[in-house]
């Protein structure tokens, strides 16, 4: 690539190492939630959210959990501004639920979000300015002395409207373009700001340090929150937030490593939606929690309505592999991936701490809302044994012998390579009865009969090319009565290796399942057949057919 020369990292490190982060190895609690979606989320759609899909989408909010809610910028539009007065007029907004208005540092924006906000019982004022290097030169034109004033007026208006208007607020602020500020005038600025709102323990300052582009390594900002976080004033009376963005791809990493620093709070978005490459994903970094023991206080438990949500009103894509959200993130289509899933979750049902150590498997797709038949163990060429029979079991109650899921597999791969397509649990149930079950090809099992003299005498009456006969064996059991009856009159001989029954469900109406394994005379291989009525013996016998049926060596 040409003109990288022209890149220059664009951050500011700390004036003093803030490396304490470092030695914590994990998140022990979760931070206090923000979403922005229906603010920076919002203004990132290609079509915004209209006012009925806004209340919806807040309503969704605050069903999974959310407790503060940037709910726009009152001053910017029409829109915005009667969404924020529909909620407080309509009485929606729950009692233990913040709202949050966000304002840049202008008087008549400042009025009119105050205006806004009338009646509201619990808000939060967002004041922003930026504050970087390259906003300072090349868009305000203005020195450091002047961009700080900007800041402090704006705070000292907050104070004074909030006298007026009597309202129930929490401050924030926000030096907008935190990573691209110098460490310690972003300090600077913040502390004249809290010393101008002077926090209580009963209203505490939110100082918000947003990665409005994300311009180094994780690690990097990890340190200035440290910074920040050491040397903010009035310190225990501040909630440190962050607002990290992805242009790295490093939002999430910036997140809980800015935890690890300090933070006490997170403001992103559901699904990671926001400018450019997007704000945090939220729900990757509540999940990341989850998975550690750690209680996220948000309800994550039904990803895919929260997912068809999302996408109705945003009109955005949850993309396939996005972290716990995507349609294909639980997903395995790799044979020995399915094996390996299909025995961790049999060793489950003996693991005595019950603790969550499925291979391949981050944490139970049960907890999210997701299904093991459609979500987890996908068929295609790639597939194997282990996967399918796991499917059969889970979905329909089949529990194939080994060897037989290894006859099945290769069938099933064959099938959906051949129609070079992901073959459905219905499909590959479909392949199973098809080729396995109660086969009558050629040889058609009509009834059966039994005595009990000198051991086991069977009776079969049989349809062999449309024409029926009876026919007569002996053996130590049925099963064997029956194939010493067919090795005795068609030219064809045999022995059982394996055989396996089970209910099918549980009650008075229940199915038997019968599976044979045969070892046929000319047939490379063991001959497989499934069997299933409602009387186990009968099922037996059936299985017994269908192998020899799928031998090709009933031709007599």
């Amino acid at each position: 690539m040409k003109n990288f020369e022209h890149y220059k990292r664009g951050y500011y490190m700390p004036p003093v190492q803030s490396t304490d982060w470092v030695n914590k190895e994990y998140i022990d609690k979760a931070p206090a939630w923000c979403s922005v979606d229906l603010r920076d989320g919002n203004q990132a759609l290609i079509i915004p959210m209209s006012l009925d899909e806004k209340l919806e989408f807040f309503k969704e909010l605050v069903r999974v959990g959310f407790k503060e809610i940037e709910v726009g910028f009152p001053a910017a539009s029409e829109t915005e501004y009667k969404f924020c007065r529909t909620l407080i007029e309509e009485n929606l907004i729950p009692d233990d639920v913040t709202i949050q208005v966000l304002t840049q540092a202008r008087e008549h924006i400042i009025k009119k979000t105050f205006e806004a906000i009338q009646g509201a019982k619990n808000v939060v004022v967002h004041l922003y300015n930026s504050t970087s290097y390259a906003q300072r030169t090349q868009v305000f034109k203005k020195s450091k002395e002047e961009i700080l004033k900007i800041a402090t007026d704006g705070a000292k208006l907050l104070n004074d409207m909030a006298d007026q208007y009597g309202v129930n607020h929490q401050f924030e602020y926000s030096p907008e373009s935190f990573t691209g500020t110098e460490v310690d005038y972003a300090l600077e600025v913040c502390n004249a700001v809290i010393d101008i709102w002077k926090p209580t323990p009963e209203r505490k300052v939110i100082i918000n340090l947003p990665a409005t582009v994300e311009m180094s390594l994780p690690h990097v900002y990890a340190s200035q929150i440290e910074y920040m976080s050491k040397n903010l004033h009035d310190r225990e009376n501040v909630v440190l937030s962050l607002h990290p963005h992805n242009d790295r791809g490093c939002g999430v990493a910036d997140a809980e490593l800015g935890i690890l620093a300090g933070a006490d709070r997170i403001e992103g978005t559901l699904f990671g939606n926001g400018e450019r490459t997007g704000n945090v994903d939220i729900i990757t970094l509540a999940m990341n929690m989850f998975t550690h023991g750690v209680d996220p206080k948000l309800d994550l438990s039904d990803i895919p309505h929260l997912t068809e949500t999302y996408e109705r009103l945003t009109r955005m894509h949850v993309y396939e592999r996005s972290p716990y959200t995507g349609q294909l993130v639980f997903a395995a289509f790799s044979g020995s991936h399915q094996d390996a899933i299909a025995k961790g979750m049999k060793y489950r049902e003996n693991d005595p701490d019950g603790m969550w150590t499925v291979p391949y498997l981050p944490l139970n797709p049960e907890d999210v809302g997701r299904k093991y038949d459609g979500d987890v163990i996908r068929i295609n060429s790639q597939s194997g044994k282990g996967g399918i029979g796991f499917l059969l079991e889970q979905k329909y109650g089949f529990n194939l012998p080994p060897k037989m899921r290894e006859d099945l597999g290769y069938t099933v791969k064959g099938v959906s390579d051949h129609q070079h397509k992901e073959l459905s649990p219905k499909e590959v149930l479909d392949i199973f009865q098809n080729e396995y079950v109660n086969r009558e090809d050629t040889v058609k099992l009509v009834e059966c009969h039994f005595k009990q003299i000198d051991g086991i005498q069977a009776e079969l009456t049989i349809l062999v090319n449309d024409e029926k006969k009876v026919y007569h064996g002996q053996g130590n059991g049925r099963l064997d009565a029956i194939s010493n009856a067919i090795m005795k009159h068609f030219d064809i001989k045999f022995s059982l290796v394996t055989y396996e029954e089970h209910a099918l469900q549980v009650g008075s109406d229940s199915q038997a399942c019968a599976y044979v394994g045969l070892e046929v005379e000319g047939v490379n291989g063991i001959v497989w057949g499934a069997g299933i009525k409602s009387d186990i013996i009968d099922a037996s016998a059936y299985a017994l057919i269908s192998a020899l049926n799928r031998s090709n060596h009933m031709n007599k």
